[in-house]
């Protein structure tokens, strides 16, 4: 054979393995293709053209930050409002991920606060035959030694952008907490809350009535809840806790009112999140799921239910407890994540709030509270009662001198009064936008 027809088999050859190779290259191209779509589908994503590749690291990150925000399950509950509720083993909780709690022991004892408590009734409680969170009517609880979780899902985090971002508050929302009365925020926020401010508070307890606001846009939110604060409002170091019920499509891709807790040591710069998004609270029982929706809710000039919630400082180690319904240790906040707080609140607030994301000078219809103005008062109007704070020997007290709020009263009102049955209590809310509020 010559030298030029042996050229021009391995060249022939060459050729065939080029082909074969590529044949297989272009294969293993269309899998990858179809694995990315098929998944991209599955969860709901549309890729535009020429911006596959962005999506997909999109894509990517969101996957990642779902693997740190969701731990493995001992069991997992379908919830019929569509969450689904992992069963987590207490020691694998997020909230001990954070760099201060390096070698936390649990604690589970803490020393709960003595005095008035205030009269319980039309109320929403622990305890027999009272479905006072939604995945409950399953009748499935989460075995002893774990936590249930609401799970994250794609869909969560497609809401927001980054991903790191999910759980977290804008850092314009440090702005409203300058509180001067008859000045509008600015950015959005209003209010119509009561305090109390300029002695030492150890805590706070309050009963909050729970509606289903309407919210116009997915980017607004309303909210009732309880704040206990310390440090400058006016500078980088507030330290606040927070816990509630929030209606929130933005966070929770529904318009149904979840419990909800939230926590900052740095005027919500760097620090803290809502629930359990990230590192910092330190959940003990099995029994909340802390943004899961609160079942049933209050209906005009029908049955109302509210739910009660105390935040206090042990005495003995010094955490910041959370305490739901009748008597049920939810979890803590651990001192050593705040500065300000670490000894006592200066400042204690309850009442409501809502964003209005509204432009050219238009102003939102989403509701407050019931949605309906305070002095149309019970059955109709949204309420916190029997409003008591914890002094320095770990006891509830009456409120001294109750303050109140509002930026806009033609938007959202607040009433305050005393009786035998609420002590101190108020009325608040308000329907947004109407005539008077265009």
């Amino acid at each position: 054979m010559s030298s030029g027809t042996v050229q021009t088999h391995g060249a022939y050859e060459m050729a065939k393995e080029f082909k074969l190779a590529l044949g297989a290259a272009f294969f293993l191209c269309v899998l990858l293709t179809q694995s990315i779509s098929s998944c991209l589908k599955n969860n709901n994503v549309t890729v535009k053209h020429g911006r596959s590749s962005s999506t997909r690291m999109r894509m990517s990150m969101i996957y990642a930050h779902l693997k740190v925000i969701n731990r493995p399950a001992i069991r997992s509950i379908q919830s019929p409002d569509g969450d689904v509720i992992d069963c987590i083993l207490r020691h694998q909780q997020p909230g001990l991920d954070h760099p201060l709690l390096r070698n936390h022991k649990i604690q589970d004892s803490p020393t709960r606060p003595s005095g008035i408590q205030g009269r319980v009734n039309r109320s929403l409680e622990l305890g027999p035959g009272h479905a006072f969170q939604t995945w409950h009517l399953t009748g499935i609880a989460c075995p002893h030694g774990t936590i249930p979780v609401r799970r994250a899902t794609v869909d969560d985090l497609l809401r927001v952008a980054p991903p790191e971002l999910y759980g977290r508050k804008s850092k314009k929302s440090k702005l409203w907490v300058s509180r001067k009365p008859s000045v509008t925020d600015g950015n959005g926020h209003e209010h119509a809350t009561a305090y109390v401010k300029g002695g030492e508070y150890y805590g706070a307890k309050a009963c909050m009535n729970v509606w289903k606001p309407h919210i116009e846009t997915p980017g607004e939110f309303s909210l009732s809840q309880m704040w206990v604060l310390s440090g400058s409002f006016d500078g980088s170091d507030l330290n606040s806790i927070e816990a509630g019920w929030q209606v929130s499509p933005e966070l929770y891709g529904d318009n149904m009112p979840r419990l909800f807790t939230y926590w900052t040591s740095d005027s919500y710069e760097e620090t803290g999140c809502y629930n359990l998004l990230c590192s910092g609270f330190i959940q003990t029982n099995e029994k909340i799921a802390i943004g899961a929706a609160i079942n049933p809710v209050s209906s005009f000039n029908g049955p109302q239910y509210d739910i009660t919630i105390l935040v206090w400082k042990d005495p003995k180690e010094g955490n910041w407890w959370m305490e739901f319904g009748d008597g049920t240790l939810v979890g803590y906040w651990p001192s050593n994540l705040f500065t300000h707080l670490s000894h006592h609140a200066t400042m204690v607030e309850w009442g409501g709030e809502v964003v209005n994301t509204q432009q050219d000078g238009d102003h939102t219809s989403t509701q407050m509270g019931s949605g309906h103005f305070a002095n149309e008062g019970f059955t109709k109007a949204s309420y916190f009662r029997n409003l008591q704070v914890v002094d320095e020997y770990n006891s509830l007290q009456a409120i001294d001198s109750l303050s109140t709020l509002a930026e806009d009263t033609n938007c959202y009102n607040i009433q305050s009064s005393v009786n035998a049955d609420w002590g101190d209590h108020f009325y608040f809310g308000g329907p947004g936008q109407n005539s008077k509020c265009p």
